[in-house]
């Protein structure tokens, strides 16, 4: 039985199987051949592994940059890295995390099937993640285990059908489309800055989009967008080392290497793993969309897949930089604000300013154009450097590891379950996830209403 388990959780922590399986059964669904059915789901598989092979490298290549801007600048605090804290929770906390996980994706399709919310979380590895710590924070409010099963499963369930459904009004507008869904643990993040973009936007002087960003014809190169990510990294990478120095990056990093050498190959790596991503990202679009109908058409009516980040990138490529650039700002300033409130500190975690950074620059550059661009993604920036310093006091014996969660659902839902049981105890964690139900359905009811009573008033003026 365990060795059963242990292999379905083997294939549900990997997203690419799960999308392949989606596309298998969505294909399968609408009766097509046993030819367009292999087809459709080996290109799926193998797009989202490119994908997530574009996502390795270019998590490599930001990891020396961020152990060089430690050092150059001497910062010594908590970083926010989702892979070293869920490493320390399932030491203790293994066996609850995959249950919870397996479960919450139960408790998803039904939340789906009975309400206005369609979303099918599809980001395996970032739900496992979460589940990880909705473990945590269940067993530290000393709940039974059976306790822990139900009530986390439940809470799981709802944070990944209401975490897509918090950004798809804005990913409506950046997409242009409302078939797919962003499925990711940085969603109450990138939600906020799409909601940042939308207030700070002007109709007297509205803001052009990143994508219209015009370059002299003697630059006309900088169009490419794999060019100007490309050179912009470099001129980062570049400044970080020189305050590094040759001495740690030769010794520590770059393995005897010419440190400025190392610098601009990195920053070179960086731009590859994004040209990969968008080609793995072009092709599983292709293929899950249609597939996705399938499932739709039987299953959950008018479901949407809820895809990784790196789903949103083709849709305005220079906003992936500036968003992760205004992010990263975020980060910085909310560090320094930390250092001068003598707080613990918060480190900014490079790759989590880069993926919710891009998709929120993405997300809130299609609400507002570059102005919101930016600010959304700065806001995106300052809410995963507070959110982990407020989810420390409630993850217990975990909390005081040199690492946290580092994206804004994790904060979200963290200190919300977390300070209720902290302040309540068990009855109270229980009645806070029940409550959290009854507004879920409460919110489908009064949005369908409000839906069909403006259809009504269409058709009546009509």
């Amino acid at each position: 039985m365990n060795g059963f388990l242990s292999v379905l959780l083997d294939i549900f922590r990997q997203p690419a199987v799960i999308v392949a399986l989606i596309s298998l059964i969505g294909l399968a669904l609408q009766r097509k051949k046993a030819t367009d059915v292999m087809q459709g789901t080996i290109r799926t598989l193998v797009g989202f592994l490119v994908l997530a092979a574009g996502a390795g490298v270019v998590s490599n290549s930001l990891t020396p940059f961020g152990d060089m801007f430690q050092h150059a600048f001497h910062v010594q605090g908590v970083v926010p890295n989702n892979e070293a804290i869920v490493g320390t929770v399932l030491v203790k906390y293994g066996s609850e995390a995959a249950l919870i996980f397996f479960f919450g994706m139960i408790v998803n399709i039904l939340l789906s099937m009975t309400s206005r919310f369609k979303y099918i979380y599809l980001s395996g590895h970032v739900a496992f993640y979460m589940a990880t710590m909705i473990a945590v924070i269940f067993e530290v409010a000393g709940l039974p285990t059976w306790g822990v099963l139900l009530w986390g499963s439940i809470a799981q369930g709802l944070i990944v059908t209401v975490s897509p459904a918090l950004v798809q009004p804005f990913m409506k507008q950046a997409t242009g489309t409302d078939e797919v869904a962003l499925g990711h643990t940085g969603g109450a993040g990138i939600a906020l800055g799409g909601l940042v973009a939308m207030l700070t936007r002007s109709k007297k002087h509205p803001s052009k989009s990143t994508e219209d960003i015009k370059f002299p014809k003697g630059l006309g190169f900088l169009r490419d967008t794999t060019v100007i990510v490309a050179l912009s990294m470099a001129v980062i990478y570049v400044i970080v080392a020189l305050f590094a120095g040759p001495a740690y990056i030769e010794a520590k990093l770059s393995g005897k290497q010419n440190f400025l050498v190392f610098a601009v190959l990195q920053a070179a790596t960086f731009s590859a793993g994004v040209f990969i991503i968008l080609a793995g990202v072009r092709v599983v679009l292709g293929e899950i969309v249609p597939a996705f109908k399938g499932i739709s058409e039987k299953l959950v009516k008018n479901a949407k897949p809820a895809l990784d980040v790196p789903m949103t990138f083709t849709f305005a490529p220079n906003a992936v930089l500036i968003g992760f650039l205004s992010s990263f700002v975020g980060g910085i300033v909310g560090m320094a604000i930390m250092a001068v409130a003598h707080t613990t500190i918060i480190i900014p975690g490079i790759v989590a300013h880069f993926m919710t950074g891009a998709a929120t620059g993405v997300i809130a550059n299609g609400v507002g154009g570059r102005r919101g661009a930016v600010l959304g993604a700065f806001a995106n920036g300052l809410a995963i450097t507070f959110l982990p310093l407020l989810l420390l006091p409630v993850l217990g014996d975990v909390g005081l590891a040199n690492a946290t969660y580092s994206d804004a659902d994790f904060g979200v839902a963290g200190v919300i379950f977390g300070y209720i049981g902290k302040s309540g105890g068990q009855i109270a964690l229980i009645a806070g996830v029940i409550i959290a139900v009854a507004v879920f359905y409460l919110a489908s009811l009064l949005m369908t209403r409000h839906e069909r009573s403006k259809a009504a008033a269409v058709a009546k003026a009509e």
